[in-house]
């Protein structure tokens, strides 16, 4: 199963090569993912957005982002992120 997930953006930065747009460390509820913003040219530190396959694919606003989370619980989604740091 395939899912997007909201996370919150800590820091955003140009990527080497520059080529390939900004990417942005994001937050998922403790786990910290580096993530493409290619998709999200306007997202900025700060923003929520949502996040599949490594790329931020929209904003979102918190109180959709936090609701998504409860669902993702509420459904006793495992989600396998990666490491946390």
């Amino acid at each position: 199963m395939c899912l997007a997930v909201p996370g919150k953006i800590l820091t955003v930065e140009d990527s080497d090569p520059p080529e390939m747009g900004r990417v942005a460390k994001v937050d998922f509820q403790g786990t910290k993912i580096e993530v493409s913003l290619a998709m999200t040219p306007d997202a900025s530190c700060g923003d929520w957005v949502l996040v599949h396959a490594g790329f931020a694919l929209n904003v979102l606003d918190e109180q959709e982002a936090r609701e998504t989370w409860q669902y993702l619980r509420e459904a006793g989604v495992e989600l396998g992120l990666g490491e946390s740091d």
